[in-house]
């Protein structure tokens, strides 16, 4: 794992504009009306698959986005096609959805990383869970995306217990699944979602 997160700080990614700044100050306002402290630099990377857990309430996609406001990140995520064709669908594109045809699910991972191949800059936030309901083990599609795109995963953890969002650090993946996951694992332990009882590592 890369040493260059220090989570004592909370330093922003660089200045991308009024309007990033506006949602800037959205995301630091909603941060601390909430009780949020903010822990760990934003690495300076320009694509990357960010691993967003715990993931147990819709309120954490709310957390997430905040906290990518905070940080000047330009956070992407995966949706439903459905979301980006209906009447909000140009909204939901441009609060980042990436339209994902699930039933197409052996295709997800060659879709993703045709998108990091197409975009000059892309933060892809997936919980590693795959759903808001209490899973024994994680899905290993953030992995193989990484892989298969050629990019890092940033490891960051929406703690509840502690109030804190932390970027805990970025991993580099070896395209071994089994003997990374311990590594990738590791900054979730100790951490607690908003619903008491439903995160786990799976380990």
């Amino acid at each position: 794992m890369d040493d260059n997160v220090a989570p004592p700080s909370a330093k922003p990614g660089r200045y991308r504009g009024i309007g990033a700044e506006m949602l800037r100050g959205i995301g630091v306002a909603y941060l601390r009306l909430g009780g949020w402290k903010m822990e760990g630099d934003w690495p300076p990377l320009a694509k990357a698959v960010l691993l967003a857990a715990p993931h147990t309430s819709n309120w954490d996609g709310v957390n997430m986005l905040a906290a990518a406001g905070y940080y000047r990140v330009a956070l992407r995520w995966m949706g439903k096609q459905s979301l980006a064709t209906g009447p909000f669908g140009r909204v939901m594109l441009w609060l980042g959805c990436v339209p994902v045809d699930r039933g197409a699910r052996h295709d997800v991972v060659q879709a993703m990383a045709g998108a990091f191949a197409a975009a000059d800059t892309m933060i892809l936030a997936i919980p590693p869970e795959g759903t808001r309901s209490l899973t024994r083990t994680w899905k290993t599609g953030f992995y193989h995306i990484a892989v298969q795109a050629r990019v890092p995963i940033i490891l960051t953890v929406l703690d509840y217990g502690t109030r804190t969002i932390r970027v805990a650090g970025v991993f580099h993946p070896t395209g071994d699944y089994d003997a990374d996951i311990d590594t990738i694992r590791a900054p979730y332990r100790d951490a607690e979602g908003k619903i008491r009882g439903a995160f786990t590592t799976g380990a």
